[in-house]
């Protein structure tokens, strides 16, 4: 029996796992892991409780000398709960989490042992920062860094181990994180977005920046995945036919979920639940295999955390039920790839969503104010934006008929495009009329009322409104949302600061403020046209109407990178305090080299299942059929043998083809990864990887593909798709 029937016959195997789950609702025990408001109460006094949450909730430092009173308690709560680790869990750029468990106790002089966990062990610690990626900040032989406490990210349990959500910065003070950038970018959005709601509301105090992810995924059977190296080591299929039957009859999305999938879905939700991540849907996804789950909103650091907290979850609770999850953007061609689909808006400390249309004409009007204004910043910086979302993984989902394409453009729907229309044709002597609740009319440019979901659903859309929210669809299933937040928050609060501006100077000239305000935004409306698309963004015709328009539609992964260092990128993250310039420089550099290295590693697995796998499987089959032949020779008349024959010729003479070009592709491969590491720059490097390195593994996959179809079932070792994609 060769690999890929064992691991059929063990697939087949499993049985569903029963889920522990306790009796009673989801209230009993959502959040029972999580050291929320409530169980501070039990476990911090109430003057330093009132301080800690007054600090927390206006963005404040909390002071060192109330850390210890705040770390007793969290040490007795999560003791009482079985507790024997903490860790400081941070986000480093490798995309995914980090920690370092130590044990709440030390050792006394004389040798006893003491339980101890103090303010300064819940304020910082030291991790080496040298093994980390850093593009330059860090050396080698400089390990120094630091991790420090976000309390606005509440400490939870896992297991035995408390974890504390922190940031990760240099010894030389540099983000090293994903975190650390994401805070400022909030900071810096609710200053802008504070200041532009005064014009509408002067008891707003802060404006927050809102989340909620979807996250799509891939499950696997545990022995199919392992017995597919590629799948193994680089989380994606690097050869494979498509089935016979995928999702071409659409019969997968929002079906009947399969039990076991079921079962896995359900002990997933209980753990995130447990931990206070707020999972409201599932359902089944477009592909064979595929699925999605979302939560409800949450603050955009809190939900970025939860959404990293919740993959690491998955990949636990799956083994438990004999699946590997599939994180990678596009784990089986033909199919579609995996999102994680960004939901952003921003909500006032008043409790109002600033990208909600209102119930009147002023309340529409702050609306209009705050959806144009992140118009202008997707306009001005969609290269920028498509850079956050660009990787080595999400290259091979862009842009096919399943995802947004690599043209970051803003779908408004029908009624939003009509009232920006109305308002933009709308003549400066029609003016604003101020009735006597001050509420605005604009007189013939009156803006209506707006429903609610008042757009269709555009899936061809990268950045699409939906109703009381922006959608960023182009986001990767991989990726650290914080990477696309971080960049958006600051470029739409660079935005509302510069309105600000504007509008001020013409109140300083004398305008009245409504009239200042509409002139701004009509202003935007028309400058902002070039970004706005309704259409099919699928088409080649959007490409060329899109270039005219001067939309990036660079496809090059490591040229998209460039785009974090335009001086007006440069010039946006140092004015609101984002990302300083050799911040930005150092993370280029580290998504250059992981974008060589995943590429490195993919080549060289392709070569070696080429190889070692395809190639011999290839060579007996086609010395099966030579014998074939032979023996029909020796069997039949002379006459009839080349009759005979004709089919296993064929099929010889097509394997030793394929199998020629299989072999001059890996060589030729091996010799471009070769020259590529010479590069001594990584941005050179990877440029060359994507130019070269990357046409000649699909080549070699189109042969390698050709051979699987003609190659006996039984000598081809890896299991193929049809038997990957259907949950048994």
């Amino acid at each position: 029996m060769n690999n890929r029937f064992e691991a059929l016959s063990k697939a087949t195997s499993h049985l569903p796992v029963a889920v522990s789950r306790p009796e009673g609702k989801v209230k009993d025990y959502f959040a029972a892991d999580v050291f929320t408001r409530e169980h501070m109460k039990e476990y911090i006094a109430a003057d330093v409780l009132q301080q800690l949450f007054d600090d927390v909730d206006n963005g404040r430092p909390i002071a060192r000398d109330m850390a210890n009173t705040v770390a007793i308690g969290i040490r007795k709560w999560a003791m009482d709960r079985g507790a024997t680790h903490y860790t400081h869990w941070f986000q480093p750029l490798t995309g995914g989490t980090a920690e370092k468990h130590d044990a709440f106790f030390t050792l006394g002089k004389d040798g006893s042992l003491l339980e101890e966990f103090t303010g300064e062990a819940l304020y910082q610690q030291e991790p080496d920062a040298s093994s980390f990626p850093s593009g330059g900040i860090r050396n080698t032989f400089e390990a120094r860094g630091y991790s420090a406490w976000d309390p606005s990210s509440p400490v939870f349990l896992i297991g035995d181990t408390l974890c504390i959500p922190t940031i990760f910065v240099a010894y030389t003070g540099e983000a090293l994180d994903y975190k650390t950038p994401l805070l400022r970018s909030t900071a810096a959005l609710s200053k802008a977005a504070r200041e532009v709601c005064w014009y509408f509301d002067k008891s707003v105090k802060q404006v927050r920046a809102n989340l909620g992810w979807e996250q799509e995924y891939f499950l696997v059977d545990d022995a199919l995945f392992d017995a597919r190296p590629d799948l193994m080591l680089t989380g994606r299929t690097l050869m494979g036919h498509g089935s016979a039957k995928n999702q071409q009859l659409e019969d997968h999305y929002f079906g009947a979920i399969p039990e076991r999938v079921l079962a896995f879905m359900q002990e997933l939700e209980y753990e995130s639940l447990r931990v206070g991540i707020p999972l409201r849907t599932r359902h089944n996804e477009v592909a064979p295999n595929q699925f999605e789950m979302a939560p409800q909103f949450e603050d955009v650091n809190l939900a970025n955390d939860h959404n990293l907290l919740v993959m690491s979850i998955m990949e636990r609770v799956a083994r438990k039920h004999h699946f590997r999850v599939l994180l990678h953007e596009k784990p089986f061609a033909g199919v579609n790839g995996s999102g994680k689909h960004c939901n952003w808006s921003m909500q006032t400390n008043t409790g109002v969503n600033l990208l909600a249309p209102g119930k009147n004409p002023y309340q529409n009007l702050q609306f209009v104010t705050f959806l144009v204004n992140v118009l202008m910043a997707v306009k001005k910086y969609n290269g920028l934006l498509k850079a956050t979302i660009a990787s080595a993984t999400n290259e091979h989902r862009l842009g096919a008929n399943e995802a947004p394409p690599a043209i970051i453009s803003v779908f408004l729907g029908k009624q939003i495009t009509e009232v920006l229309d109305k308002l933009e044709n709308a003549t400066a002597d029609e003016g604003i009329i101020i009735n006597a609740k001050k509420e605005m009319k604009l007189g013939v440019a009156n803006i209506p009322e707006i429903l609610l979901d008042n757009t269709d659903r555009n899936r061809t859309s990268p950045f699409a409104f939906t109703g009381n929210r922006f959608e960023f669809r182009a986001v990767g299933s991989s990726a650290n949302c914080g990477a696309a937040m971080l960049a958006l928050n600051a470029a739409v609060a660079e935005q509302l600061t510069e309105f600000r501006r504007s509008v001020d100077v013409r109140i300083e000239n004398g305008q009245p403020k409504e009239k200042a305000l509409f002139d701004v935004i009509k202003q935007y409306i028309i400058e902002s046209k070039t970004i706005r698309f309704d259409g099919n963004g699928y088409s080649d015709k959007w490409k060329q109407e899109a270039q005219k328009r001067g939309l990036d539609c660079e496809t090059s992964v490591p040229l998209i990178f460039d785009r974090y260092l335009t001086p007006e990128a440069i010039k946006m993250f140092h004015s609101t305090g984002v990302l300083t310039e050799a911040e930005l420089h150092s993370r280029c550099e580290v998504k250059w080299e992981t974008y060589n290295k995943k590429l490195q590693i993919e080549s060289r697995v392709l070569g070696d299942l080429v190889i070692n796998h395809v190639l011999p499987a290839a060579k007996r089959y086609q010395t099966m059929l030579l014998k074939n032949v032979l023996t029909v020779k020796q069997v039949f008349p002379a006459e009839e043998t080349d009759a005979l024959n004709e089919q296993d010729y064929i099929i010889i003479r097509r394997i030793e083809q394929h199998s020629a070009d299989i072999i001059r592709g890996v060589e030729q491969m091996t010799q471009a990864r070769h020259k590529a590491n010479r590069i001594p720059q990584e941005r050179e490097k990877a440029i060359a990887y994507h130019d070269t390195i990357l046409p000649l593994m699909e080549q070699i996959r189109t042969h390698v593909d050709e051979l699987e179809m003609i190659v006996d079932d039984e000598l081809w070792a890896l299991p193929k798709y049809r038997e990957l994609m259907f949950v048994r």
